[in-house]
């Protein structure tokens, strides 16, 4: 069964005609054409599908679209442009922080909601904000140090 659901995402406003229970994932993915957020499990446990709800680290590849029709929604491709990266994306560049990339999305989106909330995170903070998320590349070191770096840049 197929509704009219309206989405604010990176902005702006959308009038979808989906079923209210798909999940966000497939709809950002496959309606809006927002690649940045992966299916890595689909079962809400990897951080590969990270978004913004009102602010939140919210995992899209399990939450159904009626949850969030009313919501402030950001992907990665939300927070900077090729010309004008947001901190995080910069410090993640300038850290090499990422190798595959698979899951760098959903880290990106975590940090900033922790950055939201704290710009001097410590290391333990970060570690357990990022707790959730299975990155199998090894760049977890580099991934603290860039969102430290970042935390330093939007602080000043």
């Amino acid at each position: 069964m197929t509704a009219t659901i309206e989405l604010k995402v990176n902005g702006q406003n959308h009038h979808l005609d989906v079923d209210p229970d798909a999940p966000l994932l497939l709809i950002l993915r496959n309606n809006l054409g927002l690649k940045a957020a992966k299916f890595g499990c689909g079962l809400e446990q990897c951080g590969a599908c990270k978004i913004l709800v009102d602010g939140q680290a919210v995992p899209s590849c399990a939450t159904p679209l009626s949850a969030v029709a009313n919501a402030d929604i950001t992907t990665l491709e939300g927070l900077g442009t090729p010309a004008n990266l947001h901190p995080l994306q910069r410090a993640f560049l300038a850290e090499q922080a990422a190798q595959c990339g698979y899951c760098t999305a959903g880290l990106i989106i975590t940090a900033k909601a922790l950055l939201d909330k704290n710009l001097q995170p410590s290391r333990a903070e970060i570690c357990e904000a990022l707790y959730a998320h299975i990155c199998r590349c090894g760049t977890h070191n580099r991934i603290i140090c860039a969102i430290q770096r970042a935390a330093s840049e939007m602080a000043r």
